[in-house]
């Protein structure tokens, strides 16, 4: 059945038979998952919360707690990476087995950067959502607008009309 051309529909559809004649006869969708669930033998969670560096057994290279200054965080980690990234071609270049250590730093700074990155995704969210309905508003008023001059335009051509019917 499963590697038919045409295979059958499954055997829920039964619960649908119904739907034309009455469509409140078809079964409530389940109710959404809340908490941990299973999924490939992973478990996940609902909560979306970022862990933080240290739960994941990470060194945070910048400073701890709610008041930090992302954009100098960021751009000070920009330049350790960078300096970190001319100091590997140089040990490439004069000690080639040397640079373990080097990669380990790198992999240590891009972790950091993208966790501060993570955590600015709520911030970037709300400011999305913002701007689409800002926008909303914005075509929303245009519409109004035009609709407001079409009517006055009709308006005219009516009295303009009646102008001409009334003077014949």
């Amino acid at each position: 059945m499963a590697t038919a051309t045409y295979p059958p529909p499954p055997p829920f559809y039964r619960l649908y038979k119904k739907y034309s004649e009455d469509p409140k006869s078809a079964p409530e969708p389940p109710p959404p998952i809340e908490g941990n669930y299973q999924l490939f033998g992973a478990t996940y969670t609902t909560d979306d919360v970022l862990p933080s560096l240290e739960e994941q057994g990470v060194r945070q290279l910048y400073p701890k707690g709610p008041n930090v200054d992302f954009k100098k965080e960021l751009r000070a980690l920009n330049r350790e990476l960078q300096l970190h990234i001319l100091e590997l071609a140089d040990i490439l270049i004069e000690r080639p087995s040397q640079y373990a250590r080097r990669v380990e730093d790198i992999s240590l700074i891009f972790k950091n950067l993208h966790h501060l990155l993570n955590s600015l995704r709520p911030h970037q969210a709300r400011a999305t959502l913002i701007h689409i309905l800002e926008l909303q508003i914005q075509r929303r008023k245009q519409a109004v607008e035009d609709i407001k001059r079409r009517r006055e335009e009709a308006q005219r051509l009516l009295k303009e009309a009646l102008g001409t019917l009334d003077g014949q």
